[in-house]
């Protein structure tokens, strides 16, 4: 079909009302493992679905559905791991559109990904698919996945939704996590992608989220997915989470995967009256809605992407997705007219994606030692490690530190081997390999110019060993591309851009969650609230080896001419000037954190609320502007039920990384005047405080002084500060009946105040 038969109205699809019964249930399971459940005689294509994240993973024809090796070609950009680090919302969608193209290729209508979970602990198994311990960083950046897939015509699944942290007992362990962190940490990513970019599917988690499993929480699914967040799509399960397809349906999810052959189980229960007939035809209709969606995009035959260009997006996603972290007396670039020794068998067989569902075949794959070769350059290399859990070889140690003691200068490629971070379990330390460390140390004896260069999907324990590096670069995960990208950097065509989305921490222990990580007895309690990542470190002013959104340039900036308009209802805008003080071309990114004032509840030191990346030739300079909306002010407040954004005044620091402030701006903010119903549980100093208690608190007072009413005792102390903070249904403790007395006046005044809504 050609793209302008593609571009014809569809025929309009047909509503779930004309389907019999069983076509209805059966359009709320799959097809099979990673097709829809089509239904020809009705017009209802069965198209295929299957994994992302960051790229595509389409099974080949010819093996099972649980065969994650075998599949078709695609391009392999770098893992959520890396390119969160790029802090480059617009590169992560072209991204996106790069993978939309390819989707339409394979005939795949939804790409499952990208997935958004908070990095809660450094050592979560898929913390390599995941976008960062902030969520605020992790929608921002994520969202590019959604809006550049979906303009190509296919959809995308973002996932899993929710609080799935972990991958110790992730098929049925129960987060155990307060609505606070719910609302500040664990679903905020979500929320601003669905509000902003309308994913076609949202996929569930595996786990119970307190208790309740997500394929089954109407709370999550309905309550605030649809209702609260105005999500237009359907929700599937992942993959074998849907455990009563009934209860299921009923919460809200529109679709099991794969299939359990339970259809009869739903036809039985709207005949008998457990699941309501309507239920169902929303929940097939979103299923009919969906294939419509697609067919456009899944029509056009004889599509190809350009895969060279495709390259070229890995490859400039690659470049910006490694962070120098250290470059002591300039090691990095190198210089063009050294003796270089590369040692590290990553050289040679580079981890450039993580293990289980998202590994992806690549069109093609570059290793640093190919990138060097292609650029002619003459390099002694020498394995150093081999790759399983076998001792060190010293053949193998003393040909590394040979070539190192030739050599101007050392690469040293180091990182966790593949079969030590997977979907599926959790890693059960920070620290690299011993025998890697142990030869790290031994070159560096040989030769001080050491520079590392890490692959790994989640941070590695760098405080014992840093000293023996003159610089390191972390490498992350960097997909097919990575090779080259990493000669470019090292090499100095193109300057290191990348930023931390990730604190590293200078011991595991350190970490808060630790204290109840990975959970005990089938639940896990979530018991650092929302004192996560940088939240916790920066709070407690905890020393970390790098710090949240640290990243270091061959170039230097100069952030200036900072200031804060406050605008209305609690916003703000932010502007500052960037400069590029230094002879080298290259990137800033400019972030935003807001640190709020005295407070009511506990609160971070300070909370990341916008960022901008911006590229500067040698010299130039230019004017960047965040805007700060009224979210980035508040809180959720479990006693309202919502946002709160108290009075008074907050700082809105400016700086390039959560411990590099280059100015702070402090700014006086009217707060949003909700306050709570007063009660006989309010306090005297909750009703003082109150705009109409304080009134009718000052209205008593003066009665007592007119001899109409008792008066509060003033000439204790002790007396005093009790009455302040105990409940008004208390004073009878202190003032006998005049107590009570007092007590039903406050009540009957209040009773009479007209109550407006904005309370």
């Amino acid at each position: 079909m050609s793209d302008r038969q593609a571009d014809k109205d569809q025929p309009n699809p047909p509503q779930a009302g004309e389907l019999t019964l069983e076509e209805r249930a059966s359009m709320t399971s799959g097809g099979d493992a990673w097709h829809l459940q089509g239904i020809r005689s009705k017009g209802i294509p069965g198209y295929m679905i299957t994994d992302g994240p960051h790229g595509l993973r389409k099974t080949a024809a010819t093996t099972g559905a649980v065969d994650l090796n075998e599949s078709v070609p695609a391009t392999c950009f770098p893992p959520a791991a890396g390119l969160s680090s790029s802090w480059n919302p617009e590169l992560v969608e072209e991204v996106g559109r790069a993978m939309g193209e390819e989707c339409i290729q394979e005939q795949v209508a939804v790409i499952l990904g990208p997935g958004v979970n908070i990095k809660r602990n450094p050592l979560g198994g898929r913390c390599f698919e995941f976008w960062s311990e902030d969520p605020f960083l992790a929608g921002h950046e994520a969202v590019g996945i959604i809006s550049g897939v979906q303009s190509r015509g296919v959809g995308t699944s973002l996932k899993h939704f929710a609080v799935n942290n972990q991958e110790t007992d992730r098929l049925r362990i129960s987060a155990r996590v307060g609505q606070r962190a719910l609302r500040e940490i664990y679903l905020p990513a979500f929320e601003y992608i669905v509000k902003t970019a309308q994913p076609w599917t949202m996929m569930c988690a595996y786990n119970q989220v307190n208790g309740v499993h997500a394929a089954q929480d109407s709370w999550l699914l309905t309550d605030v997915l649809r209702k609260e967040w105005g999500f237009k799509g359907i929700v599937m399960s992942d993959w074998g989470a849907d455990h009563d397809r009934v209860a299921s349906l009923q919460a809200g999810l529109n679709l099991e995967m794969p299939p359990s052959g339970t259809d009869d189980q739903v036809v039985q229960a709207v005949r008998d009256g457990r699941l309501e007939a309507s239920q169902l035809d929303d929940m097939a209709q979103g299923m009919i809605d969906l294939a419509a969606k697609a067919t456009p995009a899944m029509e056009r035959s004889g599509y190809r992407y350009d895969v060279d260009a495709h390259r070229e997006v890995a490859r400039q996603a690659a470049r910006e997705s490694v962070v120098l972290l250290k470059n002591d007396g300039g090691l990095l670039p190198l210089a063009k007219d050294g003796s270089i020794a590369v040692i590290g068998e990553f050289a040679r067989t580079p981890r450039y994606q993580g293990g289980g569902s998202s590994h992806i075949t690549p069109t093609a794959l570059s290793s640093f030692l190919d990138a060097a070769g292609e650029r002619g350059v003459d390099v002694d290399f020498a394995p150093g490690f081999t790759l399983d859990d076998q001792p060190q070889s010293p053949d193998m140690t003393q040909e590394a530190v040979e070539a190192a003691g030739r050599a101007d200068s050392v690469l040293m490629f180091l990182g966790l081997p593949e079969q030590e971070e997977s979907e599926g379990m959790d890693r059960t330390s920070l620290d690299l390999p011993a025998k890697q460390l142990d030869l790290l140390r031994a070159v560096a004896q040989a030769n001080p110019h050491v520079a590392v260069i890490l692959s790994n999907g989640s941070v590695v324990s760098l405080a014992p060993w840093r000293d023996k590096a003159q610089a390191i670069m972390e490498g992350w995960l960097l997909g097919q591309e990575g090779g080259r990208a990493l000669a470019d950097l090292i090499f100095g065509d193109v300057s290191p851009s990348g930023k931390l989305a990730q604190t590293i921490p200078m011991d595991l222990d350190d970490d808060p969650t630790m204290l109840n990580w990975p959970g005990e007895e089938g639940h896990v309690d979530y018991g650092e609230g929302v004192y996560v990542g940088y939240r916790y470190y920066d709070s407690f002013r905890k020393p970390v080896a790098y710090p949240f959104g640290f990243g270091m340039s061959y170039a230097d900036f100069e952030l200036s001419d900072v200031s804060v308009r406050v605008g209305e209802g609690n916003t703000a805008t932010v502007t500052a000037r960037v400069t590029n003080t230094s002879d080298v071309d290259g990137a800033e990114t400019v972030q935003v954190y807001v640190a709020p004032g005295a407070a009511k509840v506990a609160r971070p030191s300070h909370e990341l609320k916008g960022f901008a990346k911006v590229f500067l030739k040698a010299g130039e300079s230019c004017e960047v502007r965040i805007a700060l909306d009224a979210r980035a002010f508040a809180y959720w407040s479990e006693a309202y039920d919502g946002w709160r954004v108290e009075a008074g005044d907050y700082e809105v620091q400016v700086g390039v990384s959560s411990r590099d402030i280059a100015a702070t701006v402090s700014v006086g903010l009217p707060g949003d005047g909700r306050s709570l119903p007063l009660s006989e549980w309010s306090t005297m100093d909750e009703w003082r405080s109150d705009p109409v208690g304080s009134r009718i608190v000052e209205r008593m007072e003066a009665e007592g002084e007119a001899g109409r009413l008792p008066v509060l005792p003033t000439d204790n102390s002790m007396a005093t500060m009790f009455m302040a903070a105990m409940p008004i249904n208390s004073f009878s403790v202190l003032m006998g009946k005049d107590g009570s007395t007092l007590t039903r006046y406050l009540l009957d005044q209040y009773r009479q105040v007209p109550q407006t809504g904005g309370r």
